[in-house]
């Protein structure tokens, strides 16, 4: 019989390092996302930097597609709750607008200025602001650290207000990080300071999701382990617990690429993420 044992939790969770020319990333996504905000500001279907919040990082980005929107998609960015911004991710609009769709991107206080919670309250009035904008249905979708957080907005203890909850039709998280406890024991908990009271109340993974809501679970097939495992965790224990959930692992994909999809409308992640 052989048996597995996570030791290094931080190499667990580590994605740059295992990846050949992994340092590249976040640094490849600032041309093509300055590039994407430029066009789309000149064809006038770009409006940034709007308010959703007193925080000086409460802001976010909406893009138009063109003609009316059909609704509504909100992008969750990564970085472990610590790093990066609302302008590394703009051209991951480019497959939801060629559907028709507006797409809003908001940063967040990271922490450790916040802890993770506070980040979902915030990201609850990002999603609120953008959804009084834009009519019709809302669909949410997160990478990693944002995949937590979109899930978040489905549970029982939701910070989202009831009216926005009932226009939400997709959940799909991307990579994301679903159970806490393990990240408490990566070093990096120095900044984030997760305690076990928030592991339990900010993990989707640990949570009650709300009934009729509709789960994605996509993860790259050359991920790390433990995002394979964390993308499986929360599809296998919402569908115990009556949500609709899928789990797809895209071959040949890793922490990085696997968001190459949102760029495309015809890749099989945008056609999921609005899929009726």
């Amino acid at each position: 019989m052989s048996y597995f044992k996570v030791t290094d939790w931080d190499s667990a969770y580590t994605n740059g390092a295992y990846i050949v020319d992994g340092d590249r990333w976040p640094d490849a996504w600032v041309e093509p996302a300055r590039s994407f905000r430029d066009n789309l500001t000149t064809a006038g279907r770009a409006r940034l930097d709007l308010v959703y919040g007193p925080a000086e990082r409460n802001r976010f980005d909406l893009f138009l597609p063109e003609g009316h929107p059909k609704g509504l998609v909100v992008f969750v960015h990564g970085g472990y709750w610590l790093q990066l911004d609302k302008s590394y991710w703009s051209h991951l609009a480019a497959g939801p607008i060629a559907a028709g769709y507006a797409v809003a991107i908001p940063s967040y206080t990271l922490c450790p200025a916040i802890h993770i919670g506070g980040i979902g309250r915030e990201v609850a009035a990002a999603i609120t602001t953008a959804a009084g904008i834009i009519d019709g249905p809302v669909i949410l979708t997160g990478h990693s650290a944002g995949g937590q957080l979109v899930a978040r907005m489905m549970t029982t203890t939701s910070p989202l207000d009831e009216t926005i909850l009932k226009r939400i039709r997709h959940v799909l998280a991307i990579s994301g990080l679903h159970d806490l406890r393990p990240i408490m024991k990566r070093s990096m908990n120095a900044q984030l300071r997760i305690d076990m009271a928030e592991a339990q109340s900010e993990s989707p993974a640990l949570l009650e999701p709300l009934s009729n809501i509709r789960l994605t679970c996509w993860v790259g097939g050359a991920e790390r382990a433990e995002f394979v495992r964390q993308n499986a965790l929360l599809a296998n224990i919402w569908t115990g617990l009556g949500a609709a959930t899928e789990v797809v692992i895209e071959p040949d994909r890793n922490h990085y690429t696997v968001l190459d999809g949102l760029t495309d409308v015809s890749h099989p992640l945008t056609r999921s993420l609005l899929a009726d």
